[in-house]
């Protein structure tokens, strides 16, 4: 497992081609996303999310380095419990 690292901005235009690489991914045994670089994203990103989870199934899936305003962009949604898990938290970077 090599991990993925998603890219820096993931809105509608970008979607399509996020979606694509993110489950061929998934589809090829990574199961770790680092969402670090994630600066500029809309509420796209986290039905991704949600779907990466889905396809990964009972191999479970784990989102890296989760930015603040994600976390909250999910929790608005009622869906960081299903998308982040608390115990991956970076505290010495304030994400998850």
């Amino acid at each position: 497992m090599r991990g993925v690292r998603v890219p820096p901005r993931v809105t509608l235009a970008e979607a399509t081609a996020f979606r694509s690489a993110a489950l061929d991914a998934c589809a090829a045994g990574d199961r770790e996303f680092d969402l670090g670089a994630l600066e500029e994203y809309d509420s796209s990103v986290v039905a991704i999310l949600l779907e990466i989870r889905r396809a990964a199934g009972s191999d479970g899936v784990r989102f890296l380095n989760v930015p603040a305003n994600l976390r909250k962009l999910a929790s608005l949604y009622g869906v960081d419990p299903l998308l982040f898990d608390t115990r991956a938290a970076n505290p010495a970077s304030g994400r998850d």
